[in-house]
């Protein structure tokens, strides 16, 4: 038996991995009963907690490759093959009860001059009346905490009880008022009790920083108290965007930054003994918003806390794109069983973002009560707090190959698209919809070019026409994949095959010509003895399909046991996250269902690129959320990135049309960020 002490200060793993989160309130763990893993470097061991006597099962794993420092991998989720929702405390919030054990909560947030009480009453009437259960009001100061008890009374009077959130900034006096009639207080540990942040480093000595926590409880202790005495709610809601200087310089501008700026409230919250809180982590960034989420989650798991999660994805944008961005984010932690209430950010008007909300909890609430999932499987690979892609091998050129086949993926990231034998009769205009550039009446890649294109039926032998416009993008190294009973029966020269596990354990693809270029159809969800038959073969590319209207298997599980079975056995095949959506979906549901299963294993490095399909969608609109989608992800940058505000009652511009022009100056700019913000930061 070995034993042992592993450190899990803040200042002492800072060295080592950033990204880890560990308990900074506790000095060591003891550890225990040293037991080695099959077929992992890893350890599992027992930990006995001094806070708290007992003890749970934890995975250690080295630092960074190579090091001979073992940190525990620690549980950000109830669990790695399926959803299921994670267990919290029930917070109240007027009437509204929060937690698991309570439907997912949708919430929004006022756009007017909160002291226009009459124009903030009829606006929160219209978000009641499309189904919120929260909203949220900015309070600047005096002037607008003083129209909040006439905001309320109104509502009161005209029978709306929906409870009212005041979003604090700078301003704890303001807050101590309106916590006397509103039902919950929304503070940001960036600017409570720091001073506006100058983006300076600072030197702090220990002592300077125990100095700047003795200020923070002193200023927010009074808040904290107050909410005790009239029962209101509060959510110590971190932002990526606006960390203290004093945070910025100790933890960086990270997730592990965002998590103790909310812990250093949260303590002082549990010091008084106060728990009528929830946490948020939001950024516009989704891979950030979820590496914060889940290092927030692992965090609390070690401490043993079960607070409620507000999800959101700040600053999300407008159209297809905010509602994106908010899916990968929102829907990748709903898929872990993470999130208790969510809000989608759009600059639009609020009412307009409940409808996009629903849809996301809808399919949050589905995934956890049927437990959506797939049988138990160790996972050892996958990265949950930082970003680190696993990248398959991109094509390469083979000895006697008659076209280049190096173009059919990107390696930032493809797409693929499904194309029809109809298209084929107006070729201009499918190059056109695949966005080539035309230069005499022949195709030629750009930048935001369709990768490679599935064609389901092939055309007639003697179909010259169309045959000769596959050529043609043949010619310029887009992929086109056609199923291999169509390639058996009517050849396609230099087209790639589709086949499934079945057909090459029939090895009915012995049947085609020597060299041919393989795509390989999976689930997933496959037996390991299935799967085995790939360590047998040469695929170009794989296509993660799993059946839409499967019910209780979830994609994205099936896809991370896949890409684990790929990794144990270094098979580097590059992967494509294909769904096909039924006829009839509708459009929000299609662009939040690819975020949520695609984006949910793209946020975490698994896959390549996708394949969207939906036979009655336009194809200029798949072809731009599959572009979108990726982009979200921080994988291929093909457009003008926009970080808009949803706007509020801080506002001084009408945000919707500033951001429009901005949109008409600017969305020639691939690769550059244009933020607009609704105040002065």
């Amino acid at each position: 038996m070995a034993s042992g002490a592993v450190p899990t200060t803040f200042s002492t793993l800072k060295t080592w991995d950033s990204s880890l989160g560990f308990a900074k309130s506790m000095d060591f763990v003891r550890v225990s009963d040293l037991k080695s893993m099959k077929s992992s470097a890893r350890k599992r061991v027992s930990i006995i907690r001094n806070s708290n006597p007992g003890q749970d099962i934890a995975e250690l794993q080295p630092a960074s490759p190579g090091s001979p420092l073992l940190v525990p991998r620690q549980k950000y989720c109830e669990s790695l093959h399926k959803t299921v929702r994670r267990k919290t405390n029930t917070v109240m919030v007027g009437n509204v009860a929060i937690g698991s054990e309570h439907p997912i909560r949708i919430q929004t947030m006022t756009t007017t001059d909160t002291k226009d009480v009459a124009g903030t009453v009829e606006q929160v009437m219209r978000i009641a009346d499309k189904g919120a259960d929260i909203v949220r009001i900015t309070v600047q100061g005096k002037k607008e905490a003083d129209a909040c008890f006439e905001i309320k009374n109104t509502l009161v009077q005209k029978n709306y009880n929906i409870p009212l959130v005041a979003d604090i900034h700078f301003a704890p006096s303001v807050a101590l008022r309106v916590a006397e009639c509103f039902d919950k207080i929304r503070v940001n540990p960036g600017n409570f009790a720091d001073r506006r942040a100058q983006f300076e480093t600072l030197e702090y000595t220990e002592e300077d920083y125990q100095k700047e926590l003795e200020h923070i409880e002193k200023v927010f202790t009074p808040l904290v108290e107050k909410c005790k005495k009239y029962g209101r709610a509060m959510r110590i809601g971190t932002n990526h965007g606006s960390l203290s200087d004093r945070i910025m310089s100790y933890y960086g501008d990270s997730p592990r930054g965002m998590v103790e700026s909310a812990f250093e409230f949260a303590r002082i919250c549990r010091k008084l003994d106060y728990h009528n809180f929830v946490f948020s982590m939001k950024a516009s960034n989704p891979v950030i918003m979820v590496q914060a989420y889940r290092l927030l989650v692992a965090e609390m798991y070690v401490q043993g806390w079960d607070y409620p999660l507000h999800l959101g994805v700040t600053e999300a944008g407008e159209g297809e794109d905010g509602r994106m961005k908010s899916a990968i984010g929102i829907g990748t932690l709903l898929q872990d069983g993470l999130g208790d209430t969510i809000r989608v950010s759009l600059t639009e008007p609020p009412e307009e973002e409940i409808d996009p909300c629903r849809r996301l909890a809808n399919l949050g609430m589905i995934a956890s009560e049927l437990q959506k999932g797939v049988e138990p499987f160790e996972e050892k690979h996958r990265h949950y707090f930082d970003f680190q892609r696993r990248s398959g091998q991109l094509p390469v050129q083979k000895e006697g190959e008659e076209v280049d086949y190096r173009g059919v993926l990107h390696r930032d990231g493809s797409v693929l698209m499904s194309v029809s034998l109809d298209q084929l009769k107006m070729p201009e205009v499918l190059y056109k919809s695949l966005a080539a550039k035309l230069i005499v009446g022949m195709p030629f890649k750009d930048l935001a070019t369709v990768d490679s294109i599935l064609l389901r039926e092939v055309p007639p032998v003697d179909d010259a026409d169309a045959r000769l416009a596959l050529k043609r993008l043949i010619d310029i190294s887009m992929g086109v994949i056609t199923p291999l009973s169509e390639q058996l029966t009517k050849p396609l020269p230099n087209a790639m095959v589709l086949v499934n596990l079945k057909e090459i354990s029939s090895r009915a693809y012995k049947l085609l010509p020597q060299g041919t270029r393989l795509v390989v159809s999976v689930r997933g969800d496959e037996p390991y003895e299935e799967l085995d038959i790939l360590k047998g073969i040469d695929a170009t590319m794989l296509l993660h399909d799993l059946p839409y209207t499967e019910d209780k298997i979830s994609r994205v599980h099936a896809a991370r046991r896949l890409f684990e079975y790929l990794s144990d056995n270094s098979l580097n095949f590059p992967v494509i996250h294909h769904i096909q959506f039924p006829n009839g979906i509708h459009r929000d549901d299609l662009v939040i269902g690819a975020g949520s299963d695609a984006g949910a294993l793209l946020v975490d490095g698994l896959g390549d690129g996708l394949l969207l399909e939906a036979p009655d969608k336009d194809f200029e609109f798949i072809r731009n959320t599959s572009f979108n989608l990726l982009q979200g992800c921080r994988m291929r940058n093909t457009k003008t990135e926009y970080v808009s505000c949803p706007s509020c009652g801080r506002t001084l511009f009408d945000l919707q049309e500033v951001s429009a022009q901005i949109r008409e100056k600017t969305s020639h700019l691939p690769g550059v960020s244009v933020i607009s913000l609704s105040f002065p930061l």
